[in-house]
């Protein structure tokens, strides 16, 4: 949900206004009563890398695939001679 602020508050609260935009809330800054600023927590990016131990982790923690199972399986859905 969006607060609405004036720029005065902003400028006296800015420490408590900040700590709430880290916790996830965004707030519709006005001056005269006029909408001017949008401030919300920055999207942070996802992470492109993973490390091999946590790609590890999730393998072990994930099925079993048996391997010889798994291509009879393929072979059987697609057409390996086109």
């Amino acid at each position: 949900m969006t607060k609405t602020i004036a720029q005065r508050e902003l400028r006296n609260d800015n420490a408590r206004v900040i700590d709430e935009v880290v916790s996830g809330q965004t707030f519709l800054v006005t001056r005269n009563g006029v909408p001017v600023a949008e401030l919300r927590p920055v999207q942070r990016p996802r992470r492109a890398f993973v490390p091999k131990v946590g790609l590890q982790a999730l393998a072990a923690a994930g099925p079993h695939l048996d391997a010889a199972r798994f291509r009879s399986d393929l072979d059987r859905t697609i057409d390996q001679g086109m």
